[in-house]
């Protein structure tokens, strides 16, 4: 399997990641009604609950982009280091969000976005 391709199932994992601290980084967490617990999250416990949900957004254009160029032979070099830096963006994204950044999150986002859009670029 190429970096990509495991650039793909590590960015599938990253909302996970964010819920993760939303949810077991201090108390109160109940299984039984999630979205209740979410809804009261208050700081960076919210704000990575909010990372979480932009990660699922952010997920699907990447994925296809990946596969796509993968399809149409874009330079395996290329497109693994695309993919490698929309990872990276994407978790100093999360990161910024925790630490309530938002000029540097956007920035971070804007980057990880030109890292999709690239790879869709370069198989056309």
């Amino acid at each position: 399997m190429t970096l990509a391709y495991w650039c793909v199932l590590i960015g599938a994992f990253l909302p996970i990641l964010w819920t993760g601290v939303a949810k077991f980084s201090g108390p109160g967490f109940n299984n039984r009604k999630p979205r209740d617990f979410q809804e009261r999250l208050e700081g960076f416990r919210r704000r990575a609950h909010w990372a979480h949900l932009n990660s699922f957004e952010a997920f699907p254009p990447f994925a296809a982009a990946v596969i796509i160029a993968h399809q149409l032979q874009v330079t395996q070099g290329r497109l693994d280091l695309l993919a490698g830096l929309w990872i990276g963006f994407r978790v100093l994204y999360g990161i910024c969000y925790l630490a309530d950044q938002a000029t540097l999150r956007s920035l971070a986002w804007l980057a990880a976005v030109a890292c999709w859009v690239s790879l869709f670029v370069l198989a056309s």
